[in-house]
Formats: structure tokens, C-alpha cells, sequence
């Protein structure tokens, strides 16, 4: 349980190194987030369709039967995905984490020319330190599932839990930029900027222990694994409603996108493959 808060922890305190490339604007560069980005959703969506669905079926068989088992985990399965999409319906769509990755530029006055910004200059400050504290609320509820995806997984399988934690840090470093850069932009402080951005990726954790306890005090010992498949329809939905479309954005080639999904499910696949050897 110690490895799978550490997990959590780690991968939501990605967004500080967003953060700290929000400040360093001139480092980013989007062909190579386009390619991590649908890495990250290979590897998401191929663990759970490959490992966490099947082996959740298998679990549940000596409990329900193995026509019922299937029914269970698709119906939690479709739960998952609509937990993500009721969580973004009630964010504000100008500052949801799902629509601003890829275009974080907008947050840098004088970056649609390719000029370099000048932070806390004008009359635009205060609306900028607003925009980024808000992000930083909205991306800290936007991390509670995947903290607690990061945690079941890990308790149910180290490695691949450890696998998936990469995943969604990468996913993270996005929403890390975002919050940062109206915030250093405003200020004109990497120091407040990191403290928001660290502040949201500590949802991670807080999500993966709170929702962990709540699921334990609903469910019986026999279905807990449902609580695995509920995170892996979260994944799912995090990787085709945001990961894709966000590299998507991202790319200046298509090819950028299909060569990290595939990548990253390849790399998932041989994971697990070898973990059976």
C-alpha cells in the first residue's frame, strides 16, 4: 500500500516539471508531447483491454458465473468512462485540462507570433493569475480518478501499476504548463507558478486514498476487483476523450500520434507478456 501511495504521488507531482516548462516556454516542443501524449494512451488503453478487463472477468467468474462476470465488467466498465465525462461536464469548458492541451500558447501574450513574453507588464495580470489559480483547482479534481487508477493498479500489480503511473505523469506534464504559465505570466514568479502546479498534481494521492477507503467501505471483499475495472474504464475514457485528442492538437504531422500509440501498446503488450515468462 506504502508503493501504490508512492506511485500516485509521484505521478501527480508531474505537473511540476509542466510547471516548470509553463516558465520555460522555448522547451516545449510539440511534436515531441503530440508522440508522449498518444504514448501514453497506448499503454493506457492497452492495459486495460489486455490485463485489467479479462483478468476482472476471471475473478468474478467463481462469484457470478461467466456469463454474469462479463455483463459486471462492462456495465462498471461503461460506469468508469461516464464518471470521467460527468467530471468534465461540470468544468467550465474554457479552462477543462481536455480542451486547453495543445493549445496552452493562447496563455502567453505576444506567443501567437513567436515572440517571447514579458510577465506582469499590463492590465491582463489579474485576469492571467485568475485563469491559471483556477486551472489548478479544475486539474486537481480532474486528477482524482487517475490517482486512484495509479493506486488500485499498482496494489493489484506493481509493475504494470508502475507502468500505467508513467502513463498519466506524462499525461500530467500538459496540465502542469497550463496551470503555470498565465500564473507566471502574471507574476512574474516560477516560484508561485510551481506551488500552483504542485498543488494540483497533489490531488493525485488525495484521490487514490479517498476513493480507495470509500470503494472498501462499499464493496464486499469478493468484488473489490470491480473496483480495478470501475479505473479502467476510466482510463479508457481519459485516453480517447483527452490523450488522443490532446496529441492530436499537438502534432504537426499525423504520423506523430499513430507511431507513439502504437509504440506505447507495444510496449504495454511485451510488459505483460514478459511478466508471465
Amino acid at each position: 500500500m506504502t508503493l501504490a501511495l508512492v506511485v500516485a504521488l509521484l505521478a501527480g507531482l508531474s505537473t511540476v516539471l509542466g510547471g516548470w516548462l509553463g516558465t520555460r516556454q522555448e522547451l516545449l516542443r510539440r511534436q515531441v508531447l503530440a508522440a508522449a501524449l498518444a504514448f501514453a494512451a497506448g499503454l493506457m488503453i492497452a492495459i486495460s483491454v489486455v490485463e485489467i478487463a479479462p483478468q476482472s472477468a476471471i475473478a468474478l467468474r467463481e462469484v457470478v458465473g461467466p456469463t454474469r462476470s462479463l455483463l459486471w465488467v462492462g456495465a462498471v466498465m461503461v460506469v468508469g468512462w461516464l464518471l470521467v465525462v460527468l467530471i468534465d461536464l461540470v468544468i467550465p469548458h474554457d479552462v477543462n485540462p481536455s480542451e486547453i492541451e495543445g493549445d496552452e500558447g493562447h496563455l502567453h501574450r505576444g506567443h501567437d507570433h513567436g515572440l517571447p513574453f514579458v510577465p506582469g507588464v499590463d492590465d491582463e495580470d489579474r485576469g492571467l493569475l485568475r485563469s491559471g489559480m483556477l486551472l489548478a483547482a479544475v486539474v486537481g479534481l480532474h486528477n482524482l480518478p487517475e490517482g486512484l487508477a495509479t493506486f488500485m493498479s499498482t496494489l493489484q500489480d506493481p509493475t504494470a501499476g508502475i507502468t500505467l503511473a508513467v502513463a498519466i505523469a506524462i499525461h500530467n506534464v500538459p496540465e502542469g504548463v497550463a496551470v503555470a504559465a498565465p500564473i507566471f505570466a502574471a507574476t512574474a514568479s516560477r516560484a508561485r507558478a510551481l506551488t500552483w502546479a504542485t498543488l494540483s498534481g497533489l490531488a493525485e494521492p488525495v484521490g487514490a486514498v479517498v476513493g480507495y477507503l470509500l470503494l472498501r467501505a462499499i464493496l464486499p471483499e469478493e468484488w473489490l476487483i470491480l473496483s480495478l475495472t470501475l479505473v479502467a474504464g476510466m482510463m479508457l475514457a481519459v485516453s480517447f476523450k483527452e490523450l488522443l485528442p490532446a496529441a492530436r492538437r499537438y502534432e504537426t504531422h499525423y504520423s506523430q500520434s499513430l507511431v507513439g500509440f502504437f509504440l506505447g501498446a507495444v510496449v504495454m503488450v511485451l510488459s505483460l507478456v514478459l511478466l508471465t515468462l
